[in-house]
């Protein structure tokens, strides 16, 4: 072979990726037959810096998909998008001065051209920002259309607050307790917050699992974190406080055997309990420590269990006894009413509460083998009441919950672990939420004419107070759509996972002006028929897109209610065995690789590195193993007899040498299992 058809990968794919962009051979419109149709799609990325390994894996993944799916004679909508609002760039603009639009700006066309050059077949017709106006513009509406439903509101919420800075700080800024940036001590403050009512649609984000073909593993992860269980709510009375706590409990047969009560760390009312006590002090430190712990820690069975007497009792609606409230770490706001009532007797966790604490122990189940306390089985009732001893707990329960209920003091209930979102984010980079706030009219939706509600730029970005935008005061400052009089605008600005919750849809229609989509082109292209990306979207972005779905079908603006058909979530790689983290000093930059090697021996590598769907760890030597066997299958291409009937020969206006004629080779097995160009 001459040395000018040796394989040149940088040559041939450049060749190669001017021919597709000149014909917009990805690009396809939304007058194909929707028989024919397929919506192939990765999650869209973060744009951060540049590219990485993971990003090459996730995308080589689903062009693949999308080249075999062509290849049965199907019409392909692979589009690309970058979800750009969010914290790092925010941070990234006070740690250096360059303001997130610039920064953000630069990094898109990083991953833009390094997509390009990866020879990833996307439809660029399509390509948008969740930052752009253009995009933001329906977040807002579409959060409109929520508002209008009652699926959008706002109630007090536990924050974390750095007293130092002023500002809210998400869980990922407090570090063993303190403020990433100044290091002071975190507390807990109250703050109004948005919130979308997704445990409306719990039931039916359960159901509709089975109507979806994803891998069990995740489905079970979102039955997990949804959490349907059966029981009954109970009330319990504060009477010095005058206020009624319900709690819920899926052993309502224990009810006789409760002797104390316990609030997690962020219930609204616990720093109210506390206040004016002898307490108060002991509380609040208590709280602050708590919030900063993760939900695995505080729940962990064989952690001690700690807590704080709040001074106050309440009222055990089964026998009258006023039994001491406290509040506790390993009780999480996620499950119930965040308050439980505490049986030492019955319950592991409450039993070593209770002997920490010297609180009374009871039994109020016998247990048939005569075994110790804490008893979980079931049994006769003893030490309840003259009604309910010696009834076996199971029938119990039932007769308790139908007392409770005719007496008013509690009913069968269904719960979810699952709690509504919480969508404020008290930052500057991020979707504004299109309310104003009027004395008089209280809480007033913007005009859809006047959207997009824009995000002003700011000179000075770092949180001083509720959040960056309070102090734009010329865009705070408004009048009232409903009475004209002096009003003000919402400063939070929307948690990025909304933006994330409808960028599939946009996507197939992403020019439209008048409206997020039309509803026969989305129905056209949705569901997405297969979905790629990492296996730790599982639960929340993956749940919030399903909600967001069902919502809007239920407005009637799609014709489906599940947005991904098919999912697959793919393995990370890793180095060493690590994960790779810019900490850790061992991130791959496939920038490198692909200059050396060409994009097709990166992108075949990543495929053929192990089982797409586990972890793998990258090897030098195996990168440049690809490249020998590309090299050679070049070489056998050249010695075959080519075919050029019915294929066009590209033009080569450079005289480089490079319009070879191309080759047709018949495959016994026409499964693509690569993404060679």
């Amino acid at each position: 072979m001459s040395e000018d058809r040796r394989y040149d990968p940088t040559a041939i794919e450049a060749r190669w990726q001017t021919v597709w962009a000149d014909e917009k051979t990805w690009e396809v419109g939304n007058d194909a037959d929707p028989d024919r149709t397929t919506y192939v799609l990765e999650m869209l990325p973060y744009p951060s810096g540049e590219p990485h390994m993971g990003h090459l894996k996730n995308y080589a993944l689903g062009d693949a998909v999308a080249h075999f799916t062509r290849r049965t004679g199907r019409i392909v909508l692979h589009p690309m998008g970058y979800d750009a609002f969010g914290l790092p760039a925010e941070n990234h603009a006070i740690k250096t001065g360059v303001r997130p639009q610039v920064s953000t700006a630069a990094s898109i066309e990083s991953f833009r051209e390094q997509f390009k050059r990866w020879g990833i077949s996307v439809d660029w017709s399509r390509e948008f920002g969740t930052h752009e106006p253009t995009y933001y513009r329906w977040t807002q509406w579409l959060f409109l259309k929520m508002f209008e439903r009652g699926l959008a509101y706002r109630r007090e919420a536990a924050v974390n607050w750095c007293p130092s800075d002023a500002t809210v700080l998400a869980n990922e800024q407090v570090v063993d307790g303190r403020c990433e940036r100044c290091g002071s001590e975190v507390e807990v403050r109250q703050l109004e917050q948005w919130f979308l009512r997704i445990t409306d649609y719990a039931d039916r984000l359960l159901e509709d699992l089975v109507k979806i073909e994803w891998p069990e593993h995740v489905k079970t992860m979102q039955r997990n974190w949804i959490g349907r269980s059966e029981g009954a709510e109970v009330v319990f009375r504060c009477e010095e406080m005058g206020v009624d706590y319900p709690v819920f409990t899926t052993r309502p047969d224990t009810l006789f055997g409760a002797t104390f009560f316990v609030m997690a760390p962020e219930h609204p009312d616990v720093l109210k309990l506390a206040a004016g006590t002898v307490h108060e002090d002991e509380v609040r430190a208590y709280v602050n420590r708590a919030m900063t712990e993760s939900n695995d820690l505080r729940g962990s069975a064989d952690r001690p269990k700690t807590g704080v007497s709040l001074g106050r009792t309440v009222t055990n609606p089964v026998n009258g006894e006023e039994i001491p409230m406290y509040v506790a770490d390993y009780v999480l706001l996620e499950y119930g009413t965040g308050a439980i009532m505490a049986v030492p007797g019955h319950d592991e966790r409450d039993h070593a509460f209770a002997l920490a604490h010297e609180l009374p122990i009871r039994r109020v189940i016998e247990d048939p083998e005569g075994g110790e306390l804490p008893y979980a089985g079931d049994g006769p009732l003893v030490g309840s009441a003259a009604d309910f001893d010696g009834v076996q707990n199971r029938e119990a329960f039932e007769r308790i919950v139908d007392w409770l209920d005719r007496e008013g003091k509690g009913h069968s209930s269904v719960n979810y672990r699952l709690r509504d979102w919480l969508v404020s984010r008290q930052r500057y980079w991020g979707c504004p939420i299109p309310i104003i706030h009027c004395a008089d009219c209280g809480t007033v939706p913007v005009p859809e004419d006047d959207l997009p509600v824009v995000l002003p730029e700011l000179e000075d970005y770092t949180p001083k107070g509720k959040s960056p935008l309070a102090a734009a005061e010329d865009w705070v400052s408004v009048k009232c759509p409903a009475c004209g009089k002096d009003a003000k605008r919402e400063t939070d600005t929307m948690d990025t996972f909304v933006d994330s919750s409808w960028y599939y849809l946009r996507y197939c229609d992403a020019g439209n002006d008048q409206a997020p989509w039309d509803k026969d082109v989305v129905d056209s292209w949705m569901p997405v028929s297969q979905y790629i990306g990492g296996v730790e979207h599982a639960i929340l972005h993956l749940l919030y897109a399903r909600f967001w779905t069902k919502a809007v079908h239920d407005m009637g603006l799609v014709g489906f209610d599940e947005p991904f058909g098919k999912l697959f979530t793919q393995g990370m790689i890793t180095r060493d065995g690590s994960k790779m983290s810019k900490s850790k000093g061992n991130v791959i930059s496939p920038r490198s690789y692909v200059d050396n090697y060409g994009a097709d021996t990166a992108r075949c590598y990543v495929l053929f590195i192990g089982p797409p769907d586990q972890d793998a760890d990258w090897s030098d030597e195996g990168v440049e193993g690809v490249h020998r066997f590309l090299s050679r299958l070049w070489r056998l291409a050249d010695e075959l007899e080519p075919s050029t009937d019915g294929i066009r020969q590209p033009e080569d206006p450079q005289g480089a040498g490079l319009a070879r004629r191309p080759v047709r080779i018949q495959y016994r097995d026409q499964r693509c299992h690569g993404s060679c160009q």
